[in-house]
């Protein structure tokens, strides 16, 4: 059998063990960073209903999904407006984000000293910039961006 020391050989399966051991990484902390985004997304829910009442939304975290309900008041029944469903997905890994128009897809990433990132496409994202996509559209749709 003829061995090859090729560079270019040695240089990417170099970068192709190190992305492994990134997405790796990544897998392990999908389950925190799920829960990690429920906690943002319930807070921002509850200024929500305590500016417009208790039944106007609620944020439920089961399993590997959350699911946010809107609702507003017609001739006296509370009547769903807008739902949301955010699920890990572990191929990406990251998040899959309906709200009822194209999915948003959130791709996770662990950063030195276990810091999460979020990324859409190639735009990073903070929390507080993920809560607003995930959430304004939904809580406000009358009002402009």
């Amino acid at each position: 059998m003829l061995a090859m020391d090729f560079s270019w050989l040695k240089m990417r399966i170099a970068e192709e063990q190190g992305r492994r051991d990134r997405e790796a990484g990544a897998l392990k902390q999908l389950p925190r960073a799920l829960e990690e985004l429920h906690r943002h997304l319930a807070a921002c829910v509850e200024s929500y209903t305590t500016a417009f009442g208790p039944e106007t939304a609620e944020a439920q975290f089961q399993g590997l999904k959350i699911r946010i309900t809107v609702r507003e008041e017609s001739e006296g029944k509370w009547q769903q407006r807008a739902r949301i469903e955010i699920a890990a997905v572990p191929t990406l890994p990251g998040f899959r984000i309906e709200r009822g128009e194209e999915p948003l897809l959130i791709e996770v990433g662990v950063l030195q000293g276990e810091k999460l990132f979020y990324k859409d496409q190639d735009q990073f994202l903070t929390l507080e910039e993920l809560t607003r996509r995930i959430l304004d559209r939904a809580l406000f749709p009358k009002l402009s961006e």
